[in-house]
């Protein structure tokens, strides 16, 4: 009797199966993932946060500093802006002149920015090198519709005998609108559009276009660019202009 408890007493206990092991270490693994996911998810929401709001607010006070430093340029003009619009070709990425255009309020005023790099787009509106404002030839200009504080965002509610207007340290050039944005929309790639004389393909031309004798630039145009659509794509919604007045300062 008392040799058979003593065997029992003395069996050792059992040893955690290698099953029950496995089901811990799964549930630590899917915990862990789980962590992993939910982090993702947070950084991926605080990117398009940046992107969609934050760059946003950035964009708008580097804009208004930068409309401040243009207008105080205009007191103190350099060479190039006393020998006019004819001078040497600005360098990218600076900025001398602002963008007006009445349909977007009052307050709309924008730096026109030398180039369409990333970092010029993030300043304000970009310009295509070329043709300045007021010259003759295509004046070609680029802007987010969204981020960056979007300053073509509004774009789509443009209508041809809209103005758009371009002040500089030596003059203020109007143009009108002869094309709705919303009748061209074309491929990034194509280039034709910010040409000197944007000479559209048979059938692309949209209604109001101006027309062209030669490939030769004889006036003085505008054209605006910006994404057909609100979130990325590589299609571009295009406007064209024509020069109306000129006002020297």
């Amino acid at each position: 009797m008392n040799d058979t408890t003593t065997r029992v007493e003395d069996e050792p206990a059992s040893p955690t199966t290698p099953p029950a092991r496995q089901r811990r270490l799964g549930r630590r693994i899917g915990l862990a993932a789980a962590f992993v996911l939910i982090l993702s998810g947070v950084a991926m929401l605080g990117y398009v946060g940046w992107q969609y709001y934050g760059t946003d607010i950035v964009a708008q006070n580097r804009q208004a500093d930068l409309r401040e430093t243009i207008k105080a340029q205009w007191q103190h003009p350099t060479v190039g802006a006393v020998l006019g619009p004819e001078a040497a070709a600005p360098a990218l990425g600076s900025a001398a002149s602002l963008m007006r255009i009445p349909r977007f309020g009052a307050d709309y005023e924008v730096p026109l920015i030398e180039g369409v790099r990333d970092e010029d787009l993030e300043l304000g509106i970009g310009h295509f090198p070329g043709t300045g404002p007021g010259q003759i030839g295509n004046f070609a200009l680029a802007g987010h519709r969204v981020t960056n504080g979007e300053p073509f965002r509004g774009l789509p509610d443009l209508r041809p005998g809209d103005e758009v207007i371009i002040e500089t340290a030596e003059a203020t050039y109007t143009y009108v609108l002869d094309t709705d944005p919303n009748d061209l929309v074309v491929p990034f790639t194509d280039t034709w559009v910010i040409e000197p004389v944007p000479i559209a393909p048979e059938g692309q031309a949209p209604p109001g276009m101006p027309t062209f004798a030669s490939t030769e630039p004889t006036k003085a145009i505008i054209t605006l660019t910006s994404s057909s659509e609100i979130f990325h794509t590589d299609d571009r919604m295009i406007a064209f202009g024509h020069l109306v007045d000129t006002t020297p300062k």
